[in-house]
């Protein structure tokens, strides 16, 4: 079923508030101290230019590339921000002697926000074969079921990025789903994985906490 030009515009908006997304968590990155990045706090933000900037510069060509093509390079860049989320959670566990109480709040908050931002990235582009596929299938839950999809999804309804990012953020703060249920491995794999950094952040920030104040 083609898309209807309503779900054109949403999905139009919905990739920009994507790349917005992505754009936060290379700022996040940036902030931190380079002894809590792997490398320097400005490389995420260069790898983001150097595959958004290009793709945006074809898109605008009128000879976007081909959504498989578009959807690997997504992938890279997932996994690129993934590998510096964890390098950061285990540079934090490294550090935690010498960290300070002013400034290990601040960068476990700019990590606990990393967190539920990659993850709110992978969840939109695994969930029914990626955002591409949902708007033209009508988007049966397959990854991730959302409440609007209890009933088969009569209505056509179409998760955003913004309910993904919702998902991914009671992932962190509650470490279990609230209304949307994880339906595949992948899906569950991917909520232990943030549960389980989130859960890291918030252990060291007590275990700092109650040694600062036994001092």
């Amino acid at each position: 079923m083609a898309p209807t030009p309503h779900e054109k515009r949403s999905g139009i908006v919905s990739k920009w508030t994507v790349l917005l997304g992505i754009l936060a968590i290379g700022l996040l990155y940036f902030a931190l101290p380079e002894k809590l990045t792997i490398g320097p706090s400005w490389l995420l933000l260069a790898i983001e230019g150097i595959v958004i900037i290009p793709l945006i510069f074809i898109r605008r060509s009128g000879h976007p590339l081909a959504p498989k093509t578009i959807r690997i390079l997504a992938l890279v860049l997932l996994g690129a921000v993934t590998i510096g989320l964890v390098g950061s959670v285990a540079q934090l566990i490294l550090n935690l002697p010498t960290e300070k109480g002013t400034s290990l709040l601040r960068d476990a908050a700019l990590i606990w926000g990393t967190n539920i931002l990659v993850f709110a990235l992978w969840y939109w582009e695994i969930d029914c074969g990626g955002p591409q596929k949902r708007h033209l299938s009508g988007h049966k839950a397959i990854d991730f079921m959302f409440p609007q999809q209890a009933d088969g999804n009569t209505t056509g309804w179409v998760a955003h990025f913004v309910d993904y990012l919702f998902l991914a953020f009671t992932g962190a703060t509650a470490f279990s789903p609230a209304d949307t249920y994880p339906l595949t491995r992948r899906a569950k794999m991917l909520m232990m994985i943030e549960a389980l950094l989130s859960m890291m952040v918030i252990l060291l920030l007590a275990a700092r906490a109650v040694n600062i104040y036994g001092q």
